[in-house]
């Protein structure tokens, strides 16, 4: 795997503020959030989950660990009023997210004269000097997932890539140096997105 893929970072996910922050930093200024079909229907089970279910459930047994003694040594309370904070702060940071989206689906018949160029959504082959060939899929900042090959659309790798076709080579000014890529194949595709999984929710002895 070449190191131009392997940049790619997957961190885990930092308080929404500053994810909101890097986010801003990330989108080129007037463009919108390109995401794949699957992507956006993730983002909104999450939020819908949040707003119809863990949301009323964490604020109903905060209004319950409130009732019981000092709250500033109620641990149940203090929990529940930091899950609250965190709730609505993802609630906000969705909600941002989904105002702003693009849905491009991969599979949308293009023009022919774009059909074989890449662009968002498209699945890519390309080989590096040493004839290593890789196979990415550009995809949203959401929807990053190094396992299945996705990299996102503002990522050094994707920019390079971008309106290439077979037997183009590209540059890709990577941190080791700048690498030759050589576009075996660009191919349109669906993109399969994991299924929004929601995380246990916040369990309090409610029992009186």
């Amino acid at each position: 795997m070449s190191k131009a893929f392997t940049n790619e970072n997957n961190a885990s996910e930092p308080d929404v503020d500053i994810e909101d922050s890097q986010f801003n930093q990330l989108i080129p200024p007037g463009s919108k959030n390109y995401i794949t079909p699957g992507g956006h229907l993730r983002l909104k089970n999450e939020l819908k989950y949040l707003l119809d279910s863990e949301r009323p459930q964490v604020t109903s047994a905060v209004s319950w660990a409130a009732k019981n003694g000092d709250r500033s040594e109620n641990a149940d309370y203090q929990y529940g009023k930091k899950r609250l904070r965190e709730i609505d702060r993802r609630i906000r940071f969705l909600t941002k997210r989904l105002d702003n989206a693009e849905v491009i689906d991969p599979q949308t018949p293009r023009d022919d004269d774009i059909a074989h160029k890449v662009f968002f959504g498209a699945t890519v082959i390309y080989a590096n000097k040493a004839g290593e060939e890789n196979t990415i899929t550009i995809v949203g900042i959401d929807e990053l997932n190094l396992a299945r090959g996705y990299i996102t659309w503002v990522s050094p790798l994707a920019r390079a890539l971008m309106k290439a076709e077979a037997g183009d080579t590209v540059m890709l000014n990577a941190p080791g140096g700048r690498q030759e890529l050589d576009i075996v194949e660009v191919r349109y595709e669906a993109v399969i997105s994991e299924p929004y999984v929601p995380v246990a929710p916040i369990s309090l002895n409610t029992k009186s």
